[in-house]
């Protein structure tokens, strides 16, 4: 029988666990070097910082326990509303009892234009077959319940985010064995390219978006309207000798 695992963290220091971190690791660090702003925040698993290579000055990383900069729940979050310009969240959303409350707060603490950035399991992959096959045993991580990408993009559409991007990776099978990881390892590569939705962990990058006024201007491109034609007033003519009778009457 397979070894069960308490925590994400714990599973993390196995072979596929490292081999997963590695992975996402290298993204985090790409990715969040472009978002600039005042504050950043990490939700969830505090004991990896993903947001070692981010150029925002004030970074937090929110957890249950650990060494974190701030104990919280995550459907309550301790921020004020719009003060946050980075919001990252890898692997939370799937062991939250309720995700969506989740991303509502999220939403709350996100200044208008602020990025997101979301890691999941994929349950439409070979780690999501994998779950089925072991979620019995209640270990992490295939007790989380995974969330299907159409899914978690029409939550984000419906909180007011625009998906602007992200990739998947982890198309290797979840083999427990570092030898096996290996063998398989060309499988990352030709995932991209004929696989590119069955990664077993997908990112997703999103902007939240807030409508505004919409000034209303007139489309000068159109001739303009020509107003009706004014008809001249009457005049009485007065004949120049009709004139002189009626100024020297008495002449």
């Amino acid at each position: 029988m397979a070894q069960m695992y308490t925590s994400l963290h714990e599973w993390l220091a196995t072979p596929l666990g490292r081999h997963l971190l590695a992975r996402e690791s290298a993204y985090f660090d790409s990715v969040v070097a472009n978002v600039f702003g005042f504050n950043a925040v990490q939700i969830g698993h505090p004991e990896f910082d993903l947001l070692r290579n981010c150029r925002i000055p004030q970074r937090y990383r929110v957890g249950y326990d650990g060494a974190v900069a701030l104990r919280a729940d995550m459907e309550l979050l301790p921020f004020a509303s719009q003060s946050m310009d980075l919001v990252v969240i890898p692997h939370t959303l799937e062991f939250a009892s309720h995700p969506h409350q989740v991303l509502r707060e999220v939403e709350r603490i996100l200044m208008p234009e602020g990025h997101l950035i979301i890691s999941g399991f994929n349950p439409r992959s070979l780690w999501g077959a994998s779950r089925w096959l072991k979620q019995r045993e209640g270990g992490y991580p295939w007790c989380g319940r995974f969330i299907t990408l159409p899914r978690l993009k029409d939550w984000l559409s419906l909180l007011g985010f625009e998906t602007q991007g992200g990739r998947m990776c982890c198309y290797t099978p979840p083999f427990s064995q570092t030898k096996w990881l290996q063998r398989f390892a060309f499988m990352e590569a030709a995932g991209d390219r004929w696989w590119a939705m069955g990664g077993g962990v997908y990112f997703v990058e999103a902007v939240k978006r807030v409508q505004g006024m919409r000034l209303i201007m007139p489309n000068w491109r159109e001739p303009a309207v020509k107003s009706a034609a004014l008809t001249p007033a009457a005049r009485n003519v007065v004949n120049l000798n009709q004139y002189r009778k009626l100024k020297r009457p008495y002449e």
